[in-house]
């Protein structure tokens, strides 16, 4: 449930910031009488998300055994991708986006073929974006731990983003999103890695990688990933109680270089030199 929670906590505040961002700069400079357009565009970004998602389940269910192993490796790859390159995506447009949010807006609403198609099409596509992403690892975080758990955590990040989401637009809510932002980022590095040795156990099953099968450990006694404490460690780090050597390797790989990028200090621009 945590990580589910957790995340949809993350994508759906970076949603809900953005619509903020359109709505409180429409009310600000009067153009208020627009909102309804900007929430035809939420609501559509919302139903093709849900539309992918489902059509996304159904075509796996069709699969025979192997080829869903497949099909889950493919998912949990693009998954993998997603969630590592919307960490850094967010580290570096968290500076700037409202100044380019408002920028878009201006120029959506002095589109000559008429502001109300580029407003839809810009919250559209802004809330699309986060939709989609959250399409492929909620599914893949489902494959993982089958069971209601997952789901329901998934409903209450969303519903706690819409709130704080709420909150920060009519400034009742103060949230430092920076450092918010930084530890969620860790968190989801985290996710991502024990994402990706889960999608080399996928191939493995799937008769596609059976190199690197070496037993690291067993611990399906003494603290199994169904356990209580198992299940909240494999959520938070991509714990397994029997994983083998590729999966270790894959698992630290994408962890350490991951969050060494990500941790980083970003460079500090420097003044450029005149000419003398």
């Amino acid at each position: 449930m945590l990580p589910s929670f957790l995340i949809m906590l993350r994508e759906g505040l970076e949603a809900a910031l953005i619509v903020g961002i359109i709505a409180s700069y429409l009310a600000r400079t009067g153009r208020s009488h627009w909102l309804p357009t900007v929430w035809v565009g939420v609501l559509l970004a919302v139903a093709l998300s849900l539309f992918v998602g489902a059509g996304v389940l159904i075509l796996g269910a069709q699969f025979p055994q192997r080829t869903q192993e497949l099909f889950e490796g493919v998912v949990g790859t693009v998954a993998v991708v997603i969630l590592i390159s919307m960490v850094f995506w967010m580290r570096k447009a968290a500076r700037s986006i409202k100044k380019t949010m408002e920028h878009d807006i201006d120029a959506a609403l002095a589109d000559a073929r008429g502001p109300t198609w580029a407003l839809i099409g810009m919250s559209f596509f802004a809330v699309a974006r986060e939709g989609l992403e959250s399409v492929f690892f909620l599914l893949a975080l489902f494959q993982q731990s089958p069971g209601p758990a997952a789901p329901v955590g998934a409903l209450l990040g969303v519903a706690v983003a819409a709130l704080l989401g709420y909150g920060i637009y009519r400034g009742g809510v103060r949230l430092d999103l920076r450092r918010f932002f930084l530890w969620t980022g860790v968190f989801i590095i985290f996710v991502a890695a024990g994402l990706a040795s889960s999608v080399l156990r996928n191939l493995h099953e799937a008769g596609i990688w059976n190199h690197l099968q070496q037993p690291v450990w067993d611990m399906t006694r003494t603290l199994p990933v169904s356990s209580v404490t198992g299940t909240v460690l494999s959520g938070l780090l991509g714990y397994h109680d029997a994983p083998v050597l590729g999966e270790v390797i894959v698992w630290a790989l994408v962890l350490f270089v991951t969050l060494y990028f990500f941790l980083r200090p970003a460079p500090v621009p420097q003044p450029a030199k005149r000419e003398a």
